[in-house]
């Protein structure tokens, strides 16, 4: 009798334990949403779209560069580095003094020069939604369009970037080349609260409200099926914008393949066991394995994540005010992303970029004062609304591909994606590169995402 109530109790608690498994792993449904929600200022009762596309220029009057030249000439006051410490602490400070200096006395006595650069793609406006939204659209040459066939392309950038990841990027994706059968007509937001964007003025705007405004504004400028390419944020909303209106998304190219479901975490603990079973080649361990050392990497490079998710407003308040404050902040950030090979180097980002690059990003943080209506998006994805909505077990079925760099967030196996990209296509790995990839090696990433392409069976 004892056997059989054992064995009755057994067969309760696998039950229980296979149903509490398919409810955490199995695919959900697509939730609904308002693809027309308004998020501009008051209650919008009155509120009508203005549907015209305005040519838009970036024009900083002098008095804004000499103001910032007075405020970088002030005695600095910085805490020396400890003894034999390099970045270690975060940005260096005798790194931090020579990066004011350059930037007070050489990069912004070229001004006008960095905003020519600025302005050398052509760049508009439009209204979506109740917020103005800058973006870039780059399109290909007359001759360029007789040779190859165009395709619309939705390129997403992530915070602490802009759409100065893409200055280098974009002529590549518009020029023809030998390798792939297509050019690309190229559209580059600012997301919202970004650059040139207008913030969102409500609470709750997240990746999937923000994937919901970038796929109408692909419909406002005409196109009804466009592919998608993006990092960082841009991989989020890109991965939400496929997931949301598959009917409009051609395809799905991110170069930060992540996934945080509970069955994805399972999976990375049983691909931990036995990493060979599941690479391609063990030349790409390191991109995901030990876990001890990629949660220490976590660990310690996520304390920005946690204010921004939790208090943005106050960090904001700090960026906004200093803009000495607001350069270490991000520069510390393109520092850690030149990879273990490079990031204890004086010259690390000097190497892996350029100083007037990352110094051109930083000035679009502070010349459009967005430092805090960036640093909410955090909040807003860390929201139980957010996450209740679990869009990662929602399955996306567009063809799919993933570029994997060394020096990026440990990514996610085939074995992972396949359960939330069934139609997955394309999977490459890189012993080199890092976060900023279109920033670092354009060239590099265009190869992939050409790759990715020509694997695509258009209809």
């Amino acid at each position: 009798m004892k056997f059989l109530i054992f064995v009755a109790l057994l067969g309760v608690l696998i039950g229980f334990g296979y149903l509490k498994f398919d409810e955490v792993t199995r695919p959900l449904p697509l939730p609904k949403f308002d693809t027309n929600k308004y998020w501009g200022p008051g209650d919008g009762s009155t509120y009508k779209e203005d549907k015209t596309i305005k040519p838009f220029t970036i024009k900083v009057e002098p008095e804004i560069i000499t103001d910032l030249q007075k405020q970088l000439n002030r005695t600095l006051k910085l805490t020396e580095p400890l003894e034999g410490v390099k970045f270690e602490y975060g940005y260096n400070t005798d790194a931090m003094s020579q990066a004011v200096a350059y930037w007070r006395d050489t990069y912004l006595a070229k001004w006008p020069e960095r905003e020519a650069l600025l302005n050398s793609l052509p760049q508009f406006t439009t209204e979506i939604q109740g917020l103005k939204i800058h973006f870039i659209h780059a399109k290909p040459t007359a001759e360029a369009m007789e040779k190859k066939k165009v395709l619309p392309l939705l390129l997403l950038h992530g915070w602490p970037g802009s759409v100065r990841e893409f200055y280098d990027f974009i002529p590549i994706l518009t020029e023809p080349a030998e390798m792939n059968d297509y050019v690309f007509e190229v559209i580059a937001p600012s997301l919202v609260g970004y650059g040139w964007s207008d913030p969102a003025r409500k609470v709750g705007f997240n990746a999937a409200e923000m994937a919901i405004v970038m796929r109408n504004l692909m419909l406002r400028l005409g196109f009804e099926k466009f592919l998608v390419q993006g990092g960082d944020w841009g991989s989020i909303i890109g991965s939400n914008v496929a997931t949301l209106f598959p009917e409009n998304v051609l395809g799905y190219h991110s170069n930060m393949c992540v996934l945080q479901t509970p069955l994805a975490i399972m999976k990375t603990i049983v691909a931990s066991l036995k990493p060979e079973k599941f690479l391609p080649s063990r030349f790409f361990r390191e991109h995901h394995f030990p876990l001890s050392e990629k949660l220490k990497f976590y660990l310690e490079e996520s304390g920005y994540f946690h204010i921004q998710a939790t208090k943005p407003d106050t960090v904001g308040t700090a960026l906004q005010t200093s803009p000495i404050g607001l350069a270490a902040y991000y520069i510390e950030k393109f520092q850690t992303a030149t990879g273990v090979v490079h990031n204890q180097r004086f010259d690390a980002i000097s190497k892996v970029f350029t100083f007037d690059a990352v110094l051109d990003n930083v000035m679009i943080y502070y010349l459009t004062n967005s430092a805090t209506t960036a640093g909410r998006f955090y909040k807003e994805n860390m929201s139980k609304a957010y996450l209740d909505l679990q869009l990662e077990r929602v399955q996306t079925p567009v063809p799919m591909g993933c570029a994997r760099f060394r020096y990026d967030l440990p990514p996610a196996l085939d074995w992972q994606l396949l359960d939330k990209y069934p139609n997955l296509i394309h999977s490459k790995y890189f012993n080199q590169v890092g976060h900023f990839a279109a920033l670092e090696a354009p060239v590099m990433l265009y190869i992939d995402f050409a790759e990715f392409v020509n694997k695509i069976e258009f209809k």
